[in-house]
Parts: C-alpha cells; sequence; structure tokens
C-alpha cells in the first residue's frame, strides 16, 4: 500500500494493525498451547505479515519502521514468555530471529544473490551488473557489483538498483560464492546474527 511520497507509512500502519489482531487472538489462547504451537502460529500469523514485501522498507528512518519492530517484540514475548520490562535482545538471540532492519537487509540480498546467480526475473536481473575493471585486479574476481549514482538519496538510494550493489559489496566473499540458494541463506542469517548479537 503506497501513499504519495512513498514513505511506506500507509503500509507499516497496515501491516501492525492486522499483525496487532492475531496477537491479540493468540495472547488469549497462549495457556492452553506448548510454546512450540506458540511458536508456529507466530510465524504464520506475524512473521509472515513482516515479511512481506519487507525489502521496500530498506533505508526508511526508525521512526517508520519502529512500530513494527515494536510489535515483532510482542510476538517475541509471547513465544518465549518473557516478562514485559525484561531486556529483548536476549530473547531476540535466543529465538535466533532477526531485528526488523537486519530482516529488510536479509531480503535486499536475498534477491540479490539470485539475481547475480541469474535466478531472480529478468525485470531485476537487469538492474544489477557486475563490476569488471579493464586492468587486471584483485577486485575483480571478488564478485563486486557496480554502484550507480543516484540523484535523490531519500528515493534514489532506497532504490534496488542502488541499495542492492551497495549493500552486496559489504558481505564477505564466502557469503557471495555461496554454492546454493540454501547455503547462501543460512550462511547470511548466522552472518547477520553474528553482527546484530556480538559475543560479549
Amino acid at each position: 500500500m503506497l501513499d504519495q511520497h512513498v514513505t511506506m507509512e500507509v503500509q507499516v500502519k497496515h501491516v501492525c494493525r492486522s499483525v496487532n489482531f492475531h496477537l491479540r487472538n493468540i495472547r488469549m489462547i497462549r495457556d492452553l498451547i506448548t510454546p512450540e504451537a506458540t511458536e508456529q502460529l507466530v510465524h504464520s500469523l506475524i512473521t509472515s505479515r513482516l515479511d512481506y514485501c519487507n525489502s521496500l522498507l530498506y533505508g526508511l528512518p526508525d521512526v517508520r519502521t519502529g512500530p513494527l519492530q515494536r510489535v515483532q517484540n510482542i510476538a517475541a514475548r509471547l513465544v518465549s514468555g518473557t516478562p514485559l520490562f525484561d531486556h529483548i535482545t536476549p530473547v531476540y538471540k535466543s529465538l535466533h530471529w532477526l531485528p526488523i532492519k537486519s530482516r529488510v537487509l536479509f531480503k535486499v540480498l536475498l534477491l540479490t544473490y539470485k539475481c547475480v546467480n541469474n535466478i531472480a526475473p529478468p525485470y531485476l536481473c537487469s538492474l544489477v551488473e557486475l563490476d569488471r575493471k579493464d586492468r587486471i585486479l584483485r577486485s575483480n574476481n571478488q564478485l563486486r557489483l557496480k554502484v550507480p549514482r543516484s540523484r535523490l538519496v531519500s528515493y534514489g538510494d532506497r532504490s534496488f538498483c542502488v541499495a542492492a550493489p551497495m549493500e552486496w559489496n559489504k558481505v564477505p566473499f564466502y557469503l557471495k560464492s555461496a554454492p546454493a540458494l540454501a547455503s547462501f541463506k543460512k550462511d547470511l542469517k548466522t552472518y547477520l546474527c553474528d553482527l546484530c548479537y556480538p559475543e560479549s
């Protein structure tokens, strides 16, 4: 659901309203079902809605993604049985969940991997291009992508053709060269979890 300024405010409000409805229903039966069943319900009714088209949220300020993060926090507390005022980061770490902004980054990088390996739709593949130099350089073998210039930070830098290569070039080579989509997804989630929850 797009508004005229593409701030995604309407979409975020719509998702939060839908998710809160399901969270209330799950909370009512939480004592009657197992933790495993609760987690299944949350993944099918909550996480699926938070992840739907979430790559469009890339580059948005915290004031826009904050409401989504708050409902995800509620879902995490519901699954884990954590009290309201306990710190939420250990809960995410124990559940192996990524916060909203990292989930958005995960989706962008996943789409980029598909584009680089030509398993994405052609209209997406055409938006990214390998950065091959005329001279023989070490970076030629690092699977780097060309980052086009954008005119507007608020819109241009959020577009897939800019965001995808910019974020792709930041990840380590072992992720870029993953032999299969399944291994890429697994390694990428571990990589992002390590960034979100560094060992103290």
